[in-house]
């Protein structure tokens, strides 16, 4: 196989002990943290297109990508579809997301065990009703993992929605008019009991059950929108510093 498209890499390049396991960020940064904080020998796969990834091991000689999906459903799904057919058959996403629950604080993460799919990307994954669900048995090790290492989690539905602004409820940017659908959309969500809100879980989600690999996601809380519309920059990394541990925490017992 030869390279592929958006990813930059094939299976060649991934050597006699290919991985099957892939810790998927939206930031670049982030993968590139994962594979030279947390990695053991983490050599760079590719920069195309700034998607970069990275091969290294855990600590028990695991093999583990770190890679990039970009922002939002529509590249999380090319990347994903690539990753598999290079032999990646566990993705976890590590993001961060804004809690919709008072007791969900900042600096937490929050472990989905499902989401509410409000995203165009999925429909071309599957219907409308096909359930957007994590592994089970994946999300018991990533609660696990949190637990073990003494961070504070929760687990439970995810709101996976397209955009930042408006599909999350936010009137301060550039555009004030929310649609009627959405005024009120985090009141209503926290009513229905969903924890967060994020941009990729629930096509990746729906993509592992279409796909037939296992998918979970972390995410780091760094915005409390039942307060305000901002992320909170001064708890931000530390809050994905933890969302990155307990995945690859959760990695290592895989």
């Amino acid at each position: 196989m030869s390279k592929l498209y958006h990813i930059g890499f094939g299976k060649e390049d991934l050597g006699h002990h290919p991985p099957t396991v892939a810790l998927l960020s939206g930031d670049p940064e982030r993968a590139e943290m994962i594979a030279h904080s947390y990695l053991q020998n983490a050599r760079p796969l590719s920069t195309h297109r700034g998607l970069h990834s990275y091969l290294g091991q855990t600590a028990g000689g695991t093999p583990l990508l770190a890679a990039t999906s970009g922002m939002g459903a529509p590249s999380l799904s090319i990347i994903v579809n690539e990753l598999v057919q290079v032999g990646v058959r566990t993705i976890i996403r590590v993001g961060t997301s804004g809690s919709l629950q008072p007791h969900v604080e900042v600096g937490s993460v929050v472990v989905s065990s499902g989401a509410l799919c409000r995203q165009g990307a999925a429909l071309d994954i599957a219907p409308l009703e096909y359930p957007a669900v994590a592994d089970p048995f994946l999300t018991v090790q990533l609660a696990e993992a949190a637990r073990a290492l003494g961070v504070a989690y929760h687990v439970g539905i995810t709101a996976s929605v397209d955009t930042f602004y408006e599909g999350q409820g936010r009137t301060g940017g550039a555009n004030p008019h929310l649609l009627r659908t959405l005024r009120g959309v985090v009141e209503e969500y926290r009513q229905l009991g969903v924890l967060n809100f994020e941009m990729e879980s629930g096509t990746l989600f729906k993509m592992g059950g279409v796909y037939g690999f296992r998918a979970a996601c972390v995410c780091a809380v760094v915005a409390q929108r039942t307060e305000a519309e901002e992320v909170v920059l001064e708890h931000k990394d530390a809050a994905v510093e933890r969302a990155i541990q307990v995945a690859v925490r959760c990695c290592e017992s895989l």
